[in-house]
């Protein structure tokens, strides 16, 4: 195989408890180059503990973590707290990274769309300009795998799709692969190739218009207001082979109030 049909990342049956409490089980998918992976599923779904794993800074219980020979992971946390007393501008504060550059940076931000306020207080750009800084933060070291911890976190509407659109852009102009996480359906779900639905094990899986008719992914499903998904999952349930929701030795169709 070539170097761009070999996976960047590959989880393998992946389960991790802490304290006897189950956090995932059974967690198997990889992410390749040019490819967007997102993970979707309520909070305490798993999907921050996967996120850590993939960066390599949590081991797990069973199972196998594989990472391409040589390869540069970049980070965007959901947010980053700066102090108004410390003097620090956009690109001071990507220059912060170690080893970067002045040319590089300069780069970064005009493929990012921040060169305008390169010279503005971190502490005095907006929320969604500073989830562009944080994204050219991560691609200061030209990764070959980007993870984003709720990259729109904090964003207006408008603002989320110019995020999603960027994210999109940005996969084909480094031809690198994301692993971006999430809680939203809405936006995300036309801008990835290949969905993720978890909830400490996963629901369903497959690109968006293939699990919109999975019985796992109506389990995800509140209802829907104007084409925008309304995302509500409660997990008290097991399911069979085939995605049905198995209620001792009965199966039903999954559905949620």
């Amino acid at each position: 195989m070539t170097d761009d049909v070999l996976p960047l990342l590959d989880l393998e049956a992946i389960s991790l408890s802490f304290s006897g409490r189950v956090i995932l089980e059974n967690i198997s998918f990889s992410v390749r180059r040019g490819e967007i992976v997102t993970l979707i599923g309520p909070n305490g779904a798993g999907k921050s503990t996967i996120m850590k794993i993939a960066l390599g800074l949590i081991e797990p219980d069973l199972g196998h973590v594989r990472r391409a020979a040589g390869i540069s992971i970049g980070y965007m946390p959901q947010k980053v707290t700066i102090e108004d007393i410390l003097p620090l501008n956009v690109f001071d504060f990507l220059m912060l990274r170690i080893g970067t550059t002045a040319e590089k940076v300069n780069e970064v931000m005009e493929l990012v769309r921040i060169s305008h306020v390169s010279k503005t207080p971190v502490q005095r750009i907006s929320g969604g300009e500073m989830q562009r800084v944080l994204m050219g933060r991560a691609l200061l070291g030209d990764p070959d795998l980007i993870v984003l911890d709720e990259p729109v976190q904090g964003v207006d509407f408008n603002g989320q799709e110019e995020l999603y659109h960027l994210i999109d852009y940005i996969r084909h102009e480094k031809n690198c692969g994301v692993l971006m996480i999430s809680h939203d359906l809405h936006l995300v779900m036309a801008g990835t190739d290949k969905v993720i639905c978890l909830n400490r094990h996963i629901c369903c899986s497959g690109a968006p218009e293939n699990i919109k008719d999975h019985p796992e992914y109506h389990a995800l499903l509140g209802q829907k207001i104007e084409g925008i998904t309304l995302y509500t999952h409660h997990h008290d349930h097991h399911h069979d082979s085939h995605g049905y929701v198995v209620d001792g030795d009965h199966k039903k169709d999954c559905k949620h109030d």
